[in-house]
C-alpha cells in the first residue's frame, strides 16, 4: 500500500510540474506579445508626433514667410511716403 501511495504522489508531482511549466510558456509568449504590441503601439505614436511637428514647422515657416513679405512691404510703403513728402 505504501508502494501504491508513493507511486501516485509522485505521479501527482511530476502532473503539477508538467503544468506548470506550460502556463509559464504561455505567460511568457503573452508578455513578449505585449511587449512588441507595446513597442509597435509607441513607434506608430513617436511617428505621428514627428509628422505632427513637421506639418506644425512647415506652417510656422509660411507664417514667417508671410510676415516677411508684409513687412517688406509695408516698409516700401513707408519710404514712398517719406519720399513723396519731400
Amino acid at each position: 500500500m505504501k508502494k501504491i501511495f508513493l507511486s501516485l504522489t509522485a505521479l501527482a508531482l511530476v502532473a503539477s510540474v508538467y503544468s506548470c511549466r506550460e502556463t509559464t510558456t504561455e505567460n511568457a509568449e503573452e508578455t513578449a506579445e505585449t511587449m512588441q504590441t507595446d513597442a509597435e503601439n509607441a513607434m506608430d505614436e513617436a511617428g505621428e508626433a514627428i509628422d505632427e511637428a513637421a506639418d506644425a514647422t512647415g506652417e510656422a515657416m509660411e507664417d514667417a514667410g508671410d510676415a516677411i513679405e508684409e513687412a517688406a512691404d509695408d516698409t516700401e510703403e513707408a519710404v514712398k511716403d517719406a519720399t513723396d513728402g519731400q
